[in-house]
């Protein structure tokens, strides 16, 4: 009886969970006993598949971001004045623009050189002031690594150009011009007369090769004026057998550029051609025209105008 006191005064103990959960312990040690390692497993994996569609998707998009644009063609240089400081000047392509124009196509003919040192000597000589105007002084030069007997040598070359320069026909007659001819021993002329191989004009630090026709230029950047020596040989389809005319033409018209001249079209049917038309090409201003419209040309010096010209090789004819 009195132990049944005692018990009855003490205070009731309660267990520190409360039965909701209690319950609730005991519902998850039932899921674990069922599920075991899966119950860790499976967060870990969506975690892994979360982390692997992330990376996938950032290095997808850069690779798409990384790609370069495609180059496009290159500008043609052809017959003009052209400078390593002038917007737009190509490396090479790898195959130059074909406009398809029988008449600017290289001639048959003898044999030339086709690849040179790059490197130019100059043939000794000189000449007097010829004109009244503004002096230029020019050198005559060759690229070296030239057959000789391609172009009948050095003295001949030089005689060839100091004396189509010297003539009155040519950029002295207005009295605007002076020319002298110098040697090596003056340093710094105004430009140089140089024949060139074709490899070495088609370089992109020269004259360029953006159409499939052989050219001449000067090239501002160096003050040089590079005649082509395929066509120096050879001539234009335009010229026919005349070569003499030819070589006048492209020492005048190449000069014309280095006096500061531009290109410009046909006068009018039947009249003889500026020598600033690109007659290497052909006398015909729809062919010049369509020429200029290769990317980099001479866009709209010349219009499609249907003037054909006779071919002329002076400044003042």
């Amino acid at each position: 009886m009195a132990q049944d006191e005692t018990r009855a005064r003490e205070p009731l103990r309660a267990s520190w969970k409360p039965l909701p959960e209690r319950r609730s312990a005991n519902r998850k040690k039932g899921f674990l006993r069922t599920y075991g390692w899966r119950v860790y497993a499976l967060p870990v994996m969506v975690v892994l598949t979360v982390l692997v569609l992330v990376d996938t998707a950032t290095t997808a998009a850069p690779s798409t971001a990384a790609q370069p644009p495609a180059p496009g063609p290159a500008p043609a240089r052809v017959e003009s004045s052209v400078d390593s400081a002038e917007p737009g000047v190509p490396e090479n392509p790898a195959k130059p623009a074909d406009p398809n124009i029988p008449t600017a196509d290289l001639p048959a003919g003898g044999p030339y050189t086709q690849t040179g040192q790059r490197k130019w000597h100059v043939i000794p000589g000189s000449g007097p002031k010829i004109g009244t105007g503004r002096l230029y002084r020019y050198t005559v030069e060759v690229e070296d690594g030239i057959d000789p007997a391609s172009y009948a040598g050095d003295d001949s070359f030089a005689a060839a150009v100091q004396g189509i320069l010297s003539d009155p026909k040519s950029w002295t007659a207005d009295g605007k011009v002076a020319l002298q001819r110098v040697d090596a021993s003056d340093p710094h002329p105004d430009f140089r007369v140089s024949l060139s191989t074709p490899d070495t004009t088609h370089r992109a630090d020269a004259c360029g090769f953006s159409i499939s026709y052989e050219a001449s230029c000067f090239r501002r950047s160096m003050r040089r004026v590079m005649i082509n020596l395929s066509r120096w040989v050879r001539g234009a389809k335009a010229y026919g057998a005349n070569m003499t005319a030819y070589r006048q033409y492209a020492i005048n018209h190449e000069v014309g550029h280095a006096l500061g001249h531009s290109h410009v079209g046909c006068g009018g049917p039947g009249r003889p051609a500026p020598v600033m038309m690109q007659q290497t090409f052909g006398v015909a201003d729809d062919y010049v025209a369509r020429l200029n419209n290769v990317p980099g040309g001479d866009h709209g010096a010349v219009p499609a105008d249907h003037r054909v010209c006779a071919t002329n090789s002076w400044p003042f004819p």
